[in-house]
């Protein structure tokens, strides 16, 4: 895996986000990496590559937009030095923030071309929606705006491209909507570890 990874010895790999990148990590605790997706990623890449010493920090932050990660990017991105950045970002752009699609598609942007300075690897994942309640439906058609910004986006910095979206709808016809997130935006166990596999599988898949 570390060969399609293109990661040496002592890489750094950086989860970036809101709530969902998060999951409960203790912010007073540097490199604490939460419940959830980033905590499972690290521990496989690891199991998988034990000759190798990768350094793991998860800095996502419940309720932040694209535009809060752009105005702390310099200090939980850039002085990190990562070799690999992870980015999951967009739903409380859609569903909160009320973000325009061409201030997300321009703050996306900003954060995009520091980390390409670095010449990190980029990872884009898919923001998504479980819709479990017609309330959330109701925002399929913004999110989708801010998923074609994230398409784009991944194709212009090179970045490997994780489609969390179409992944969760394909998985909501094997089991239940609340399998995979009881509110739909915030993923169960289950769901978390679907988003890991995801990653792993994406980041192994040749281009």
């Amino acid at each position: 895996m570390s060969n399609i990874l293109n990661l040496r010895n002592n890489s750094t790999i950086l989860f970036q986000g809101d709530s969902i990148t998060d999951a409960g990590r203790k912010k007073n605790h540097n490199e604490a990496l939460g419940d959830g997706y980033v905590m499972m990623t690290a521990a496989w890449l690891s199991a998988l590559n034990p000759e190798y010493h990768f350094k793991f920090f998860n800095r996502g932050i419940g309720g932040n937009r694209v535009r809060d990660l752009k105005n702390r990017w310099k200090k939980d991105c850039v002085d990190l030095r990562p070799n690999l950045v992870s980015i999951l970002v967009g739903v409380n752009d859609v569903s909160w923030g009320g973000t325009s699609t061409e201030s997300f598609q321009t703050d996306y942007t900003t954060i995009l071309e520091q980390t390409r300075q670095l010449k990190s690897q980029i990872v884009l994942l898919e923001p998504f929606l479980i819709y479990s309640s017609g309330d959330l439906l109701e925002l399929k058609e913004e999110l989708y705006k801010k998923i074609e910004v994230v398409h784009k986006l991944a194709h212009e910095f090179d970045a490997k491209l994780i489609p969390l979206n179409e992944i969760f709808a394909k998985a909501c016809l094997e089991r239940e909507p609340s399998f995979w997130a009881l509110d739909g935006v915030h993923p169960t166990l289950a769901g978390h570890a679907l988003i890991a596999q995801s990653w792993l599988k994406g980041m192994t898949d040749e281009k």
